[in-house]
């Protein structure tokens, strides 16, 4: 008698759920970002020192950009749910989220940031990569809600 294997289900593939903890980890990152700037001189301003001009730079836009990086952490929790729940627009939406994150690696590396919009490019490059694979796409019915 011959032993039947199960199919691997591609709802429970190790990527989907990376690509769900990383739209997290995007969420919190943006929402860390957006209080540190609204509220300046709390106990997270030390995560700024891994990146101090952007720290400078985005600072000296004032609470507008604070307001759109909670946006952005919003957008991206609304993502991630949608994402474990294998919803179609949440599949659309990372990868108009990840596409985009491309367009700017490519515009700062065009901007003489070459190592940094390079290596961006080539992450963010993969991952709409992994996007657009029809397994991944398959994964998200048109159907679903």
């Amino acid at each position: 008698m011959q032993k039947e294997f199960p199919v691997k289900n591609a709802t429970n593939d190790f990527g989907l759920i990376a690509m769900g903890a990383f739209l997290l980890f995007a969420a919190t990152m943006a929402t860390l970002a957006g209080i540190t700037l609204l509220f300046p001189g709390t106990i997270l301003d030390p995560m700024w020192k891994l990146n101090l001009a952007a720290s400078e730079q985005l600072h000296q836009l004032g609470p507008s950009v604070a307001i759109a990086f909670l946006a952005l952490g919003a957008v991206m929790v609304v993502t991630a749910i949608g994402w474990m729940k294998r919803r179609f627009w949440a599949w659309a939406l990372a990868v108009v989220i990840i596409a985009s994150q491309v367009l700017g690696d490519l515009g700062n590396a065009i901007r003489g940031q070459y190592l940094q919009g390079a290596v961006g490019v080539l992450i963010a490059g993969a991952l709409l990569l992994y996007l657009l694979q029809p397994k991944v796409r398959a994964a998200f019915p048109r159907s679903s809600n």
